[in-house]
């Protein structure tokens, strides 16, 4: 869908590329184990203790136009993506 799709979690590079290997991802993993990129956009944490699962849709421009915040629907992130690029597609 002419979609960059960079996933982030604390897990270790080594973690990450077990992970993507085993799952076959055909997007990269990055490692943000001092948790400057979720406090960067303000990723809650879930019950206070779980680091926050958000999808965030970034246009060319930078612009966030999206962010989708579910810790317990991950489905739901990949549809709302998908339903929000389509609309970017189209403008």
């Amino acid at each position: 869908m002419g979609a960059e799709v960079i996933g982030s979690s604390s897990d270790s590079p080594d973690s990450h590329k077990a992970f993507a290997n085993k799952h076959n991802l055909p997007f990269t993993l990055v490692s943000d184990r001092g948790a400057a990129m979720r406090k960067a956009y303000g990723v809650p944490a879930t019950l206070g203790l779980l680091p926050g699962r958000v999808t965030y849709i970034i246009d060319k421009e930078g612009q966030v136009r999206h962010i989708f915040n579910s810790q317990f629907n991950p489905k739901g992130h990949v549809e709302q993506a998908m339903g929000i690029l389509k609309t970017l597609q189209t403008a």
